[in-house]
């Protein structure tokens, strides 16, 4: 690990004095820490933009300085966002090659200034993105955030609707927050996949097996079976409420899509509870026939 730590702070040296930007982050916005207390909190921030597809780092000032071997651990696998993070003195160093900034705050400023929801500014990173513009979004301290300075080299600030008695996020939070409304409109799936299973494609339900929900003639069958059993089970008392009897039972099993395994199942639960009552039965009238004997 000592040895990691040494060539990372040499490589990151080298890496202060480039100004080019990786092709690969060009097409998504960049992520800002102003002045970061804990290299646990850069760590998570990290895992939180690996989670939705966001590479490009850049860190001012880190408090605890850098590299931090924390915020390698803490970052659960997003090592590379860590090892490639630029490093600035300053937040107008940071922002120099970004054509529009976004800040992140919780209070007001007092600023005019456009204010987005995280899902608005979501949508106008698209936009500029689209129209080849670069970006970058500005996250401030744990404790206290930007400071207004800093928040007035920002062309928009990013308020999310929370409670005001308890407005405080923090900084994985933000990042998982905002890089969640950027990534969701080009989102291929939901979650992820196994070596058994793809990952989902959207949301709905999901029938295991590929046989697909059960049709109205399963549904059909299930329902005569059901109340063939009922009528021979003495369970329709009255003849009057028995239409009304039935309508709801059909309602409720209707709401909850059953696929077909599932009519095969419970129809499986019917003819088992059909035979045990019917073999209690026979039992009972064997034991009567032998006491009568």
């Amino acid at each position: 690990m000592l040895l990691r730590l040494v060539f990372f702070k040499l490589w990151c040296i080298a890496y202060r004095s480039m100004t080019t930007t990786p092709t690969d982050a060009a097409d998504k916005p960049a992520v800002i820490l102003v002045n970061p207390q804990l290299g646990e909190n850069i760590g998570t921030a990290a895992r939180a933009m690996a989670n939705f597809a966001l590479s490009e780092l850049h860190i001012v000032e880190p408090r605890d300085g850098w590299p931090n071997d924390r915020a390698l651990s803490a970052s659960a696998g997003a090592v590379q966002i860590i090892e490639q993070a630029r490093l600035h003195d300053t937040c107008t160093q940071a922002i120099e090659p970004f054509n529009r900034i976004y800040a992140t705050t919780a209070r007001p400023r007092g600023m005019t200034q456009q204010i987005m929801t995280p899902q608005e500014a979501a949508g106008d990173m698209h936009r500029r993105i689209g129209n080849g513009e670069r970006i970058a979004i500005m996250f401030g301290r744990e404790r206290w955030g930007l400071s207004n300075e800093e928040v007035s080299l920002a062309d928009v600030i990013i308020t999310a609707p929370v409670d005001p008695e308890f407005a405080s996020i923090n900084i994985a939070q933000a990042v998982l927050l905002v890089g969640y409304e950027w990534y969701k409109p080009i989102a291929a799936s939901l979650g992820m996949g196994t070596g058994e299973l793809p990952a989902m494609k959207g949301s709905g339900l999901r029938v295991r097996g590929g046989e697909g929900l059960a049709t109205k003639q399963d549904l059909q069958g299930f329902f005569a079976h059901l109340e063939a059993e009922l009528e021979a089970a003495g369970f329709f008392k009255s003849p009057a409420m028995r239409p009304g009897m039935i309508r709801n039972l059909r309602n409720m099993f209707q709401r909850i899509e059953l696929s077909l395994q599932e009519i095969r199942t419970l129809r499986g639960v019917i003819a088992s509870l059909t035979r045990t009552h019917l073999r209690a039965r026979k039992s009972r009238t064997k034991t009567n026939d032998e006491v009568g004997e």
